[in-house]
């Protein structure tokens, strides 16, 4: 398996190898491709014989764009979703023959930018459309364009009566129009009513835009079962290790491992406080671990602790521990009191997600959801990737 250390992720490492990076490197986010690769096989095989694509907005979710695409291409993904139009550039850049959609949709006298990139605009709203067809007619362009189609979530897309409306242009073939896709609200719920709703509105839909492919199916709308298929499967968190079955257990392989350094040991004494505003006091002689990581590199502060409240907790030497007072910008403190004093010293990382804590398990103390828990990894981490196209 390939490991292959990412400089760029340092700031001014420019001048140093990567193993002299690595070993400067206050934090390490090791992103593991191979994983990621065997996530998408298992959600094409689970919806077969609809086709597999993969979002790739945000950065891959926080993975890295051009080597989580590269990757998947290898692999057979030929059709990827984006967010933004600077997404859609890397994407294009790792993945030259993919089909590539743009989500947010077309952004006013951004037609040139998507034709010369070669990606289709996610329409969703009739003045989108209109803008979209001037511009094809003007320049010729014929790359084509999705519509989305609101059924429920009331975000972007057109209206039911909108779909309507476009059936004629349907009908009357070279309508320029690639996909018809619409979003559900609830899919991780498996009995919610949404999602009943939502798939038989989408039948109606896709029914009017007969023979263009139609898409529904995201992460966890791919295990809501074969009538959410239709012909084009969107996942995105679950291909990085989020559980898209959150009422079950996790089928998804973990992808990501995150580490930071321990830069200090100390003692504090029954009594005494640690962090911020003194809100975590110690009950007994402590051993801390000051730990060089902080919200500025997205570990968020809700995960700290009070004298009141348990916080996260981080793996030391193999053993949990958690959280001692608040997470500061770019520092945390561990309560390592029953760590053996000879397992852990300054210089050791400690492991933030990895080794049995999920970032599903962290978004709990987090406040929040698995997906920004990925996302917002900050930029200091050195990354490191494994295998993969890396």
């Amino acid at each position: 398996m390939n490991v292959v250390s990412d400089p760029k992720s340092l700031s001014g490492s420019g001048a140093l190898s990567p193993d002299a990076d690595l070993a400067a490197a206050t934090g390490v986010l090791t992103i593991d491709l191979d994983a990621i690769a065997a996530n998408w096989r298992k959600l094409e095989k689970a919806g077969l014989p609809a086709e597999c694509g993969a979002a790739v907005k945000a950065d891959a979710y926080g993975c890295g764009i051009d080597p989580v695409v590269r990757t998947l291409v290898g692999i057979g993904c030929k059709t990827f979703f984006v967010a933004t139009l600077d997404e859609a550039r890397a994407a294009r850049a790792a993945a030259p023959d993919a089909a590539l959609y743009v989500l947010n949709g077309l952004l006013q006298n951004s037609g040139d930018i998507l034709a010369s990139i070669n990606a289709q605009p996610v329409i969703g709203d009739l003045q989108e459309l209109a803008e979209w067809d001037m511009f094809c007619r003007r320049t010729g362009w014929s790359g084509g364009a999705a519509i989305h189609v609101d059924t429920g979530m009331n975000r972007l897309g057109l209206s039911a009566l909108d779909a309507q409306g476009l059936a004629p242009r349907i009908s009357a073939g070279n309508h320029g129009i690639t996909l018809v896709m619409s979003h559900l609200a609830c899919a991780e719920k498996l009995n919610h009513p949404l999602n009943a709703r939502q798939v038989v509105a989408f039948r109606e839909v896709a029914h009017l835009f007969s023979g263009v492919p139609a898409s529904l199916a995201n992460s966890s709308g791919i295990f809501l079962g074969s009538s959410f298929m239709f012909d084009l499967l969107r996942p995105g968190a679950a291909l990085y290790g989020v559980n898209p079955t959150p009422e079950a257990d996790n089928p998804m392989a973990p992808v990501i491992d995150l580490k930071a350094r321990i830069v200090q040991i100390r003692q504090v004494e029954r009594g005494d406080s640690v962090g911020y505003s003194a809100t975590w006091t110690a009950r007994r002689q402590t051993r801390i671990a000051v730990v060089a990581a902080g919200y500025a590199d997205g570990y968020f502060r809700a995960a700290g602790s009070s004298d009141g409240t348990r916080g996260a907790e981080v793996m030391v030497a193999g053993q949990r521990c958690p959280i001692a007072g608040r997470i500061s910008m770019d520092l945390l403190a561990v309560d390592i009191t029953d760590v053996p004093t000879a397992a852990v010293r300054r210089g050791h990382m400690v492991t933030l997600i990895g080794d049995g804590i999920t970032v599903d398990e962290l978004a709990h103390p987090f406040g929040t959801i698995a997906y920004e828990v990925l996302t917002s990894l900050g930029r200091r981490y050195h990354r490191v990737y494994k295998g993969g196209a890396a």
